[in-house]
């Protein structure tokens, strides 16, 4: 009997709407995961429930109206536009799911059962995210586990490992950025999502390696498959090398960041201020944690950091668009769900409260 396979590619999520209201509901749902906000249930409630949502929902709701497209959430619509140019491709059915908000990951499992009569063999779980860290693609991995252990449907999990440096991906990027790179410019940088280094140590499986020495993403590791940093530092160098960036005219940041936690740096308003007061006048920016345009990329980027690198100094501020509906990056991600040897099992308990990275891959 043939086997039956269906393919859920999972991002972030959105707000139903860029409201107060639903803004809350969906940061809610966001900042209460553990994977996310990593202490203690208690006072992760007492700070998120008491202190972060009455004053950042109505923030979050004015950036969102300022990016909000007629369609909806530019995340979801984009989203929504790879999901139907790679059906066309592929002949498993394909569905979306997002991580927090609609259409969840439970919904996208559900959705794939409909289209299969009921009868679903081995779901092909397409994290959206090139890198890994505990607050994307482990969530990520973790929820479809739980959803399915919940379901009680006898269906293997598989799992499109990070892609951070995949020859295949860093030719797609190379190609939604190159036309961008023909126009002059005095420097490139590349702004990261950040992540607390904490929780670099808590992915390091060999518990010795993530930030115990200055140089040790430039030492080979087991640890290197779940660090954040080294993923991103890689996926660089290999796009820096493959548009023959010269040293000195690119660099890295990481942005987003949230509470008093110890983030990784630089982080990008700083780095971006510095640059226009260093002399940078034309600065183009590209945000690879990303494959798809969102409010961290339109607005966090897009807006303030382009009003600031402006009142700085700067003069002309470019944002190149994330890979979004790319044609080189359908055209890679289709060949990938067709491979069989590109996807890892992951049949496996879902109790464990932290996930290393050799329960998935």
């Amino acid at each position: 009997m043939e086997t039956k396979r269906g393919i859920l590619l999972v991002n972030l999520g959105s707000p139903n709407s860029p409201t107060e209201a639903d803004l809350r509901e969906y940061l809610d749902e966001f900042l209460m995961d553990e994977r996310v906000l990593d202490i203690p249930y208690w006072l992760r409630k007492l700070i998120v429930r008491g202190i972060v949502l009455p004053i950042r929902s109505k923030k979050s709701a004015h950036a969102y109206e300022q990016i909000w497209w007629p369609e909806g959430s530019p995340l979801l619509v984009l989203s929504e536009r790879l999901q139907q140019a790679i059906q066309t491709r592929v002949d498993m059915p394909v569905e979306i799911g997002m991580r927090y908000g609609e259409p969840s990951i439970r919904r996208g499992i559900l959705r794939l059962l409909e289209r299969s009569d009921g009868r679903l063999d081995e779901l092909r779980l397409v994290p959206l995210y090139p890198h890994y860290a505990m607050a994307t693609f482990e969530t990520v991995v973790v929820e479809a586990r739980r959803v399915l252990a919940d379901l009680g449907h006898p269906i293997r999990l598989t799992v499109l490992p990070p892609f951070y440096d995949h020859p295949d991906y860093i030719e797609a990027l190379y190609d939604s950025i190159r036309p961008y790179l023909q126009s002059p410019f005095d420097y490139v940088l590349f702004s990261y999502h950040g992540v607390p280094e904490r929780h670099l140590r808590k992915s390091d499986p060999t518990g010795q390696h993530c930030l115990r020495r200055l140089d040790c993403c430039q030492n080979a590791s087991p640890a290197h498959r779940t660090c954040y940093r080294y993923q991103v530092m890689r996926t660089t160098e290999a796009l820096a090398q493959k548009a023959g960036l010269p040293e000195g005219k690119y660099g890295l940041s990481f942005q987003s960041r949230f509470g008093p936690d110890t983030w990784l740096q630089p982080f990008t308003d700083e780095e971006i201020v510095r640059l226009a007061k260093s002399g940078v006048r034309n600065l183009t920016v590209l945000c690879p944690a990303f494959v798809a345009d969102c409010l961290e990329t339109l607005e966090e980027i897009g807006i303030r950091g382009r009003e600031a690198f402006l009142e700085n100094g700067g003069e002309a501020f470019t944002l190149i668009p994330c890979l979004n509906v790319n044609p080189r990056w359908i055209e890679v991600l289709a060949g990938w769900l067709q491979d069989d040897t590109r996807f890892n099992s992951n049949n496996g308990s879902v109790e464990e409260p932290a996930m290393s990275m050799g329960e998935v891959i």
